[in-house]
């Protein structure tokens, strides 16, 4: 049998005299759109356009990929409500297409009836989509088929990152501790429902109420309701499954609530300064509403002993290794009352909203909003493209 090389491609610098172009991708198909739209406002407000040319482009909620308006000031929360990209799409028709081969990376801009038009070359992609279709490793394996560099991890850690089941599953494999729950597929579902729920009501059995009932791939907290007794475990599980056919149930750890930010640096992945997420008082755990409506705030840098805070950091990073991230993840954790810290979940493309909790965190750490989008774009243009 002959060999095949399946060597990395080498990265190719823009043109003299040609900045990078940054394409900033977002909205998307998840019940995550408007955030995403939210936390790309953020990215492009702080990118540096005297180092970058910025090309912004939206995915509807119905998957089309629009040329959108550059103005961060229409993408923001305002009255509580959450913006999408119809609102900012140049035209209700229009598409942008991307190019599908490794060598030409130019994006085409399309309108029926209308000579297609080209935008120029992308350079390196920024996807600030949130949830499936966009995190789960959906887009970055279509820009590794494309032969695009892009911001963030690749397609396994992507698609590890956004399956809370398979992300524990990993994180257990490599001896990083994890809390106890168990997952509900939808095959299992559809073939006896009553033998899936009490599977549940079993666990909840053995590890007491209340219990966290969450869709297995969202994120953004969407869909996750605190479960105390068997009463409200149906429409817990409707919720779920609402948002994914495929939902897990964990238990409630009582403790304190550490997350903490890893980035890429040229040396390897460091992690920052943590951050406490303290109780919730008018929401009954830290929600979405909690997370960016009503602008809850987190502790940076969480109150912990320097033993703790170095704890959590090695943490954070084997976590970031064991599921072969790049780019960046937020790590979150529960401190539990023994002292030890368990990992609750890691987020690929945690959001980058004005009140979240990475950029906060490397702010306290020492690099700046600008400086931290700076060095995720310069990280994937640094990575090669293809198996790495």
């Amino acid at each position: 049998m002959s060999s095949q090389s399946f060597s990395p491609g080498p990265q190719t610098p823009p043109p003299a005299g040609r900045r990078p172009r940054v394409a900033v991708v977002f909205g998307g198909r998840s019940s995550e759109h408007g955030i995403s739209v939210v936390t790309a406002g953020a990215v492009l407000r702080a990118i540096d356009r005297t180092a970058y040319d910025v090309l912004p482009i939206g995915i509807t909620a119905d998957g089309r990929w629009a040329l959108t308006a550059d103005d961060p000031e229409r993408m923001a929360i305002a009255d509580r409500a959450l913006p999408n990209v119809e609102q900012l799409a140049e035209s209700d028709t229009g598409s942008v297409l991307l190019p599908f081969e490794p060598d030409n990376r130019e994006v085409v801009y399309s309108e029926p009836g209308s000579v297609p038009k080209v935008l120029g070359e992308v350079d390196v992609v920024f996807p600030m989509l949130h949830g499936p279709y966009g995190e789960d490793g959906t887009i970055q394996g279509l820009l590794d088929l494309a032969g695009v560099p892009y911001v963030g991890s690749g397609v396994l850690a992507s698609a590890v990152g956004m399956d809370k089941e398979y992300m524990k599953r990993v994180f257990t494999s490599f001896g990083l501790p994890v809390g106890p729950y168990t997952v509900v597929r939808p095959r299992e579902w559809e073939r006896d429902e009553n033998a899936a729920r009490k599977r549940i009501v079993d666990f909840a059995g053995d590890h007491g109420w209340p219990v966290f009932v969450k869709p297995a791939r969202a994120g953004s907290s969407f869909g996750i309701t605190k479960v105390d007794d068997l009463a409200g475990l149906d429409e817990a599980i409707a919720e779920a499954r609402r948002h994914d056919p495929k939902i897990i149930v964990e238990a409630l750890l009582r403790g304190r609530e550490i997350e903490c930010g890893v980035l890429e640096f040229e040396d390897g992945p460091r992690a920052s300064l943590p951050a406490e997420i303290p109780p919730a008082t008018a929401h009954d755990f830290y929600d979405f509403e909690a997370k960016y409506i009503d602008s809850a705030e987190g502790v940076v840098p969480a109150p912990l002993t320097d033993e703790q805070t170095r704890r959590v950091q090695e943490l954070a990073v084997r976590a970031f290794d064991a599921a072969s991230c790049e780019g960046l993840v937020r790590a979150d954790f529960f401190l539990l009352d023994s002292g030890e810290f368990v990992i609750n979940e890691i987020n690929t493309m945690p959001g980058f909203t004005p009140i979240s909790m990475y950029p906060r965190m490397w702010e306290a750490s020492g690099v700046g909003y600008p400086e931290l989008v700076d060095r995720l774009i310069r990280a994937a243009l640094r990575r090669s493209t293809g198996l790495r």
